[in-house]
């Protein structure tokens, strides 16, 4: 075999754009990798470039473009700004074309296709809206191939030596892309690396040679940091439902889980499980959970195995305290003999020593995380291994035998916007068609469970939202989109418990789901069930359901919050302790007018409030108030600073 010519070096991003126009002739049909692993600087010159020449048509093909919270209005616009300029920085690249798709200004010869969106980002793009494709993650590089893609640019991590790069990132799609473009004997895209020394360093699987790539680039410093995604505080409606997921979590088992405050209370519950046992079960006595006094929710012993798309916090957080420690090696008769209770002593020491106990596709999370990849020891740094996206979400098409044995006691944690009495969940748009995100991985991950005989998905939801002003449920009887079928049914968990409903028959399910319902709307999804000939006419909900109510979960967890097991931001913060208090603040405001006679109300109120924190209205710029405007804006956020206080 011939080997591949050495790549062609550029310090500068504009020539390495003139190189791939130079190469690759007529429209170009470039890939580049979701989240962290797109090279903006490099995109956004290709787009300067592109953008004034209809001669070259531009189809780009990606995912989770990330861009930094605007400015908004207001006291949201105080917040944000100061933050965003201290988190992102003052040189972090924004990505031209989403600033042109929001605008709905894309040139006409610019198309730019997306199968997973920043959640609820591009809802008012019409651009976006009709250039999204709906694809399962492991369907995506079949569809880059049926697209002719010419090119693939990706930002990537070099070695000291210069002789390798990482993928580190972004292990998900350009393999299988590749595979799937020479498997229909198509030329193979040009490849463009772009360099970032702010990039975590990960080998293995992730680790290629410098000539896999046919240029690079490592454009002069200063590097702007690394998209961190702020991390939220955890709610109690968020905790409940993390503490009642918790419970299926099988030790010697497998975790996958997704992103977000119901992911960190999900990691917290664990954590605590294992570090503090006693204050853990507290919290499930608490809930009125019936596992509490469980055997099997003991410390981990054997400890779990994270087969996940995407590496996140709430991992390293697990890593830190020994929870995700199983780990498992890519041979099949040493996994079988492990099954078996067969392992000798060398099987095991091997198995201690090239084993993995973490394997993901892609990774994201705050600048606390990425620092964490930056600084594992050795041992850590090979216990993590990033792999395809087609090994990690799915059992077919690579080694089955071995994966299902890697697999065992199974666990794929996800979110859904809403679900149906009859067991669908919606998960990434509305009932209009328009996306919010993305099915992503969320179905292949559903389906595995269905298909590994000890493994269970688990869709985890809050029960209610608010929305100008006005409480829905988001268990319904019926939705005008689904993301998962409710032929494919299996667990729901909101803050009032934990649905089994897979396998079960439709007034079962129903039955399920209406227990776990706020109680505000329990009785509507009944008579709706019973009028639709779905539900018998005496069916009766058990007593215990019909404290479904915020104020009730409030009061139960409330010692726990007090005493620390139960804080508002378990993972961490990039807020200050300032920021934190403001952030329950503009929270307990927007909630208090969100309508117009809540506002006038609230307004009224404020008028009276006195100051209660200095500190706070000096970071919102409101010590001082010089107009009417911001008169009334220091006493809004006084009055939001002394009831989100009050309700701590």
């Amino acid at each position: 075999m011939n080997e591949r010519p050495a790549p062609t070096l550029f310090d500068s991003l504009d020539a390495a754009v003139e190189f791939l126009l130079t190469v690759r002739h007529g429209p170009l049909h470039v890939g580049a990798p979701l989240g962290l692993g797109k090279p903006h600087r490099l995109l956004n010159a290709l787009y300067a470039r592109v953008e004034k020449d209809p001669s070259r048509p531009l189809h780009l093909y990606t995912a989770l473009s990330l861009d930094p919270p605007g400015g908004g209005k207001g006291l949201e616009a105080r917040f944000i700004k100061p933050f965003a300029q201290r988190h992102f920085g003052d040189d972090f690249p924004r990505l031209a074309y989403v600033q042109a798709a929001k605008r709905d200004a894309l040139p006409a010869h610019i198309e730019v296709e997306e199968f997973y969106l920043q959640s609820g980002a591009m809802l008012g793009s019409t651009q976006v809206q009709r250039r999204y494709a709906s694809l399962n993650y492991t369907h995506v590089a079949r569809a880059l191939a049926d697209r002719g893609l010419n090119a693939i640019v990706q930002k990537v991590a070099r070695s000291a030596d210069g002789t390798k790069l990482s993928l580190s990132c972004n292990t998900d799609l350009t393999f299988d892309a590749l595979d799937a473009i020479a498997a229909r004997g198509l030329p193979r895209p040009l490849l463009i690396a772009e360099v970032d020394p702010e990039l975590p360093w990960l080998g293995g699987s992730a680790e290629v040679d410098a000539g896999y790539f046919d240029a690079i680039v490592q454009p002069p410093g200063p590097y702007p940091k690394l998209f961190g995604l702020p991390r939220q505080p955890v709610s109690d409606v968020d905790y409940a439902i993390g503490f009642h997921a918790s419970t299926l979590v099988r030790d010697g088992g497998t975790l996958q889980i997704g992103i977000g405050a119901l992911a960190d209370a999900l990691c917290h519950a664990l954590v605590l499980r294992h570090t503090d046992n006693a204050a853990y079960r507290a919290v499930l006595r608490a809930l009125g959970s019936a596992q509490a006094e469980d055997p099997a929710l003991a410390p981990f012993a054997q400890g779990l195995y994270g087969c996940s798309e995407m590496i996140n916090e709430g991992f390293r957080r697990l890593v830190e305290v020994g929870v995700l420690s199983r780990k498992v090696i890519e041979d099949r008769g040493l996994m079988q003999r492990v099954a078996d209770g067969q392992a000798s002593v060398d099987d095991l020491a091997r198995l201690q020593h090239e084993g993995e106990f973490l394997h993901g596709a892609f990774y994201l999370g705050s600048p606390d995380f990425y620092q964490w990849l930056r600084d594992l020891s050795d041992e850590e740094r090979r216990g993590i291994g990033m792999k395809r996206v087609g090994e990690v979400n799915e059992l077919y098409g690579g080694d089955e035998v071995l994966e299902r044995l890697q697999r065992r006691d199974a666990r794929f944690f996800n979110t859904c916007m809403m679900a149906t009495a009859l067991g669908a969940a919606v998960s990434d748009a509305l009932g209009d068609g328009r996306v919010v995100s993305g099915v992503g991985g969320q179905y292949n991950f559903v389906a595995m469970a269905h298909a590994l005989p000890d493994a269970r998905s688990v869709l985890l939801l809050r029960a209610s939202r608010e929305s100008g002003g006005a409480t829905t449920s988001n268990i319904v009887w019926n939705y005008g989109h689904t993301t998962i079928p409710r032929h494919l049914r299996d667990i729901y968990i909101s803050e009032y418990g934990i649905a089994d409903v897979r396998g079960r028959s439709d007034e079962d399910c129903i039955m399920a789901m209406a227990a776990i319902c706020d109680s505000r709307f329990q009785q509507s999804l009944l008579d709706t069930a019973r009028n639709a000939g779905k539900l018998r006419r005496d069916f009766v909900l058990p007593a215990r359901a019909a404290g479904n109510t915020a104020q009730s979960l409030q009061g139960k967890l409330q010692p726990f919050r007090r005493n620390g097991n139960l804080p508002d931001y378990p993972l961490g913060s990039d807020f200050t302790e300032v920021e934190q208090r403001l952030v329950k603040a503009l929270g307990w405001l927007k909630t208090n007018t969100a309508t117009r006679w809540g506002k006038l109300r609230t307004i009224w109120r404020a008028l009276s409030a006195r100051e209660t924190d200095h500190e706070a209205l000096q970071r919102m710029g409101l010590a001082a108030p010089s107009s009417f405007g911001e008169r009334i804006e220091a006493h809004l956020l006084n009055l939001a600073l002394a009831q989100a206080s009050s309700e701590c």
